[in-house]
């Protein structure tokens, strides 16, 4: 019977311990100054908008996405995506890209789009109460 007991609490503490490792490793922090990511060389989620005027570029052949974003303090950073351009890209108000910055510019592994609610209210529309 106190085998049981030991063999249970064995799997309980492996369990805990793998859960606190994989706590740690996963610190990434949100950065809105591309200055402060240029300088950290730490994997984290890069907040801006995209840059309508410099277009994007897609490589099929490498399943490359590049675009440039722009902070809120106005700086410019390139943005390597190995991936397909993200749903509602085009339209999307800000973005979230999670990645390193490295050689002059930033390799992003997972892009977040945020659009615009289609509940906020419309300009010269008043809401119904």
């Amino acid at each position: 019977m106190k085998n049981k007991y030991i063999f249970g609490g064995a799997i309980i503490v492996v369990f805990l311990g793998v859960m606190i490792f994989l706590f740690t490793q996963t610190n990434v922090s949100y950065e809105q100054s591309f200055t402060k990511i240029m300088e950290s060389g730490k994997t984290v989620k890069a907040t801006g908008t995209w840059v309508k005027e410099k277009n994007y570029q897609i490589d099929k052949a490498n399943n490359m996405f590049v675009f440039y974003m722009k902070d809120t303090e106005g700086n410019l950073m390139k943005v390597f995506y190995h991936g397909t351009i993200p749903n509602n890209f085009e339209s999307s108000t800000s973005l979230v890209v999670t990645g390193k910055y490295s050689q002059g510019n930033f390799h992003a592994t997972d892009i977040l789009t945020k659009c615009p609610s289609k509940y906020q209210d419309q300009p010269g529309q008043k809401a119904n109460s």
